[in-house]
């Protein structure tokens, strides 16, 4: 019998067999957004167990698993950690069409050559094995990413973080390159005044300036800015209910500051215009060191307070907000157009609905400078799923251009994540090779689709973040 994860998986035709083996199967790795711990890297962890490097942070398994109606001390509780292993390998076979059935069995087949379903039948067996191999070299964390064929990861990093763990990666003779991505979503809350003013105390001291002014802030992260920039940082995220494009005056945001510095909480109006601000010059900053920014938008986070209050934030109950994007998102991105001081831009929408929209808004400001400078991202978070992907793809191939999408990430803490980037070709090819079988595309043109497919898994991104 046929092992399930065989080397035509997913693969249903002709076409997409051939594209997958002769174009995206052997090509090297970049992950351009995830949140792997970077003190984990330069560390190059040597994992306890099958437990700690796949269940530890991931709120994917931990959300199947309360599903399926196991007990919270078993997931993210004082159960041991082959108490733990049990309860996930009794969900498995409950996650049958869920794209954790498909994760699970690539990566104990592509990272430990194990080849088995996970069931409770085999949970022992699975986690004795991974578990010995887990003890070996070939197996910390430095030597996962290079048997994967990873070339470039950028991580997730606070403007106040020293980078000194990216430094130490850097001379640590890793063949991946690491490097830090910029996320200043603590410098836009301002919900919590008490919160923010600690956190602009901590930005200050990295800066190595004493924020008291609204300029000062400014200045504080104009100097971490270009810091990042010194440490190869090409990248920005943003993670936001929705864009902020409020009329303001410098005046008004100063008087918000002074505001958020005393302790007084601002009204919503006034939170709209002082995130707009810092939004705007954000952006400016990234056109300046001519880095990408990225937007994700639409999550409403840690829903459960009794929960959250229980075992704290990123734990898995989060959900998909419902906003309207196109308005204030068109008015914050045209400003920055007219300034001329728009940077490359990947959007991402975690709302289905919105896909037409950021596809079309980011096409509204393309420019004829580079190809796809601003363009709709990969499927995100609850849309990283083969009916998810499709349908991003496909949007961006009915508004935009697919030949030039910068292609799939993992945004994953694991470090046996990187079976998705092949679980995203084989669902690329897939999409193309059924309109070359239905004679939507022509197969004379089968070696310009075969480079459209590499270009997708690889070489769009490396041009475009310039790694």
């Amino acid at each position: 019998m046929k092992n399930f994860i065989h080397s035509d998986f997913m693969l249903t035709n002709d076409a997409a067999r051939e594209l997958y083996h002769e174009s995206a199967e052997n090509l090297p790795i970049i992950d351009y957004h995830c949140h792997l711990d970077p003190k984990e890297i330069a560390e190059n962890k040597s994992f306890r167990n099958l437990s700690e490097v796949w269940l530890g942070g991931d709120h994917y398994k931990w959300r199947a698993m309360r599903g399926n109606g196991i007990p919270e001390d078993y997931i993210t509780g004082g159960k041991s950690d082959y108490e733990k292993f049990e309860k996930w390998a009794e969900t498995v076979p409950y996650t049958m069409r869920n794209p954790l059935y498909h994760w699970t069995h690539l990566e104990l087949s592509r990272i430990f050559g194990i080849d088995k379903q996970l069931k409770p039948e085999t949970a022992c067996e699975i986690y004795e094995t991974c578990t010995g191999l887990l003890q070996t070299e070939d197996f910390r964390a430095q030597r996962i990413m290079e048997r994967c064929r990873v070339e470039v990861v950028c991580t997730t990093d606070d403007p106040a973080d020293s980078l000194l763990y990216h430094q130490q990666i850097c001379n640590s003779g890793l063949k991946t390159k690491v490097y830090p991505a910029w996320r200043p979503d603590k410098i836009i809350a301002v919900d919590d005044s008490s919160a923010y003013s600690t956190y602009l105390q901590q930005l200050g001291e990295t800066a190595d300036i004493n924020i008291e002014t609204y300029d000062d802030l400014i200045s504080a992260l104009r100097k971490r800015h270009e810091f990042f920039a010194s440490q190869g940082c090409v990248v920005s995220d943003h993670g936001l209910d929705n864009f902020y494009a409020e009329e303001y005056t410098e005046a008004e945001i100063r008087v918000c500051f002074a505001k958020l510095m005393r302790g007084k909480r601002l009204t919503p109006e006034e939170a709209a215009k002082y995130k707009s601000a810092l939004l705007y010059e954000l952006a400016v900053m990234d056109w300046e060191t001519d880095w990408v920014q990225q937007y994700h938008i639409s999550v409403i986070r840690n829903n459960c307070t009794r929960m959250f209050k229980q075992i704290g934030p990123d734990t898995g109950f989060d959900a998909i907000l419902d906003v309207n994007c196109a308005a204030v998102g068109h008015k914050f991105f045209d400003r920055l157009d007219r300034d001329g001081k728009l940077a490359k831009t990947v959007l991402y929408n975690l709302n289905p609905k919105d896909n037409e929209v950021m596809a079309t808004m980011a096409y509204t400001f393309n420019d004829g400078s580079i190809p796809g400078k601003m363009q709709l991202g990969a499927a995100w978070w609850f849309l990283d799923q083969e009916e998810g992907m499709r349908k991003q793809m496909n949007v961006l191939s009915s508004m935009g251009l697919l030949s030039r999408f910068v292609g799939m990430l993992t945004d994953s803490r694991s470090f046996l994540s990187y079976p998705r980037h092949e679980y995203f070709r084989r669902i690329l090819c897939d999409l193309i090779g059924e309109d070359v079988e239905k004679g939507k595309l022509p197969r004379s043109e089968m070696d310009f689709l075969k480079k459209m497919v590499a270009d997708i898994s690889y070489h769009n991104a490396k041009q475009y973040f310039k790694f």
